[in-house]
């Protein structure tokens, strides 16, 4: 019996010893390697060293940013109303002065608030903060139009610490999870945090044109961590939070409905996320609750489908197309409002209906995750009412994430953010951005390499990149070097929409088809 024992004993040892062999994957070969930005970062390899490589990651973003915020801004020195930057100022001007009943209110012919109660709350505090240093850069009237050094200097130190705070922690925080989840190194994991925080897009709009984008992107990559925790109801006070600070995060709501809905096992678990979601837009809109007017006037503000179909060039179905039908002109905007919902509930449908019977009884949710993100927010943005040209940073964001399930895709991720940059042009030249615009694209793009950015295998998806960076060095040589004809003084930036859509239509396809050919275990 002994020797039984024994024998038993060494077996079960032996098994064990086998099975903690295999419990630790291999990690994924890096593709970085033929990059310069693994030449810069590679001496943070080491295990001790990879923290400073974040800090070195952070202070150069920050250096970034502080970099572009040297050049121009929304509506600079151009009375009466400005800009975007005049629009974030004034918000904190009226903030700081006005009861909380009357914010929605004031002054609509300026720079009413238009932006949801977070958006308040976040001016409010800055408002004050910024006051306390100088109160005459937020007298109430007297400072509209002020564009001296310090105000200046105090917005985009604002809009560096807002993306300090929310944005910049929720990309380490989400590339350490998914590195893991799909067996990256920590190197790798530094260098995608590093591609996505130094997208030009995101910088250009928030640190040259100005807004505080970030807040609502980091809350969102926020709640997006707790969906892969499988934490659904921390995951919709992120998400209300979101959607609270910009409505914009709307296009991410089909999905994250259709997901928590897939994942649910039972109606209790259904009422304690319903339950989540309603008490967190009670706390958000609490000073409000007590008027009746007061949110309806927020509703109103927030959601103005009096606007129009876009606004200003956009690379959208709508606008790429207005080109030879004239929709407004024919169609009236209650009727155009109702089209577009239609055309936007049919382009997100297939890639909804495909992640919610795929994911279901799936353990591996982030790949489907991440695709429906990505598809869902594009397809918002290619045929919904009402939408800007920097809304395309909503769809950017989950499609850079790519990244971190397949880095092999690198050449078409980035592809897909040059369009994205490239579209942001028109709005960036009026900015006088133009050098910020031009030296922040080189940099991404030499950071990665033309040995990953050219490497796609593909021949069709090969002559699909190639032929679009040239068609967008083209459209650049044309702008810088003919004055459109008073006729058409649009044309140059009408062709740069039109090489946009085509970039964005066949990406939206692109992520329809990995989520068809996406095996679920």
């Amino acid at each position: 019996m002994a020797r039984g024992g024994k024998k038993k004993s060494a077996t079960s040892r032996k098994v064990n010893s086998q099975s903690a062999t295999v419990v630790k994957p291999k990690q994924q070969q890096s593709i970085f390697k033929k990059s310069p930005v693994h030449d810069l970062l590679h001496n943070f390899q080491r295990v001790p060293d990879q923290w400073a490589g974040r800090y070195v990651l952070v202070m150069s973003a920050v250096i970034l940013r502080a970099a572009i915020g040297l050049g121009g801004f929304s509506g600079y020195n151009v009375p009466p109303v400005f800009g975007d930057f005049e629009a974030q100022r004034h918000w904190m001007e009226l903030t700081i002065h006005l009861p909380v009943s009357e914010w929605y209110f004031f002054d609509l012919t300026y720079w009413g608030l238009d932006y949801p109660p977070l958006t308040a709350y976040h001016s409010y505090i800055l408002g004050k903060i910024g006051s306390f240093i100088e109160a005459s850069w937020f007298t109430l009237n007297e400072s509209r139009g002020i564009e001296i050094d310090g105000i200046k200097f105090y917005m985009r130190f604002t809009s560096i610490v807002s993306e300090l705070i929310f944005y910049i922690p929720a990309v380490l925080s989400i590339a350490n999870s998914m590195g893991k989840k799909f067996n990256l190194s920590r190197m790798d994991q530094i260098i995608i945090s590093l591609i996505i925080i130094n997208q030009p897009h995101l910088i250009l709009i928030d640190h040259g044109h100005f807004q505080f984008n970030s807040v609502m992107l980091g809350l969102f990559l926020y709640s997006l961590i707790e969906l892969i925790k499988k934490n659904y109801m921390m995951a919709s006070v992120w998400f209300i939070a979101c959607i609270n600070f910009k409505q914009m995060g709307l296009y991410y709501s089909t999905f994250i409905f259709v997901f928590i809905l897939s994942q649910l096992k039972s109606f209790q678990e259904l009422i304690l996320v319903g339950f989540t979601v309603i008490l967190t837009q009670l706390v958000i809109l609490l000073p409000f609750i007590g008027d009746r007017n007061n949110l309806i006037q927020i509703v109103t503000r927030v959601f103005p489908f009096h606007r129009g179909l876009f606004e200003d060039k956009v690379a959208n179905f709508w606008c790429t197309t207005n080109v030879i039908v004239k929709y407004r002109e024919l169609i009236d905007l209650q009727n155009l409002s109702k089209i577009s919902l239609a055309a936007t509930i049919l382009a997100f449908t297939p890639i909804n209906l495909m992640l919610f019977f795929k994911l279901r009884n799936s353990k591996h949710l982030t790949r489907g995750l991440i695709y429906g993100f990505a598809g869902n927010s594009l397809a918002f943005y290619l045929f919904s009412f009402q939408v800007h040209e920097k809304s395309i940073l909503i769809p950017l964001i989950p499609a850079t994430l790519i990244l971190l399930i397949d880095p092999t895709q690198i050449d078409i991720i980035q592809w897909v953010n040059n369009v994205g940059t490239f579209s942001l042009y028109p709005l960036l030249k009026k900015d006088d951005l133009v050098l910020q615009y031009a030296v922040s694209n080189f940099l991404i793009n030499w950071l990665i390499g033309p040995k990953l950015l050219l490497s796609n295998q593909n021949l069709l998806w090969s002559i699909i990149i190639k032929g679009t960076y040239l068609l967008m060095i083209i459209c650049h040589i044309l702008d810088y070097a003919i004055i459109p004809p008073a006729r058409y003084p649009d044309i140059w930036v009408v062709f740069n929409i039109g090489i946009s859509f085509l970039g964005f239509s066949l990406f939206f396809l692109w992520l329809n088809y990995k989520v068809y050919k996406l095996k679920v275990e």
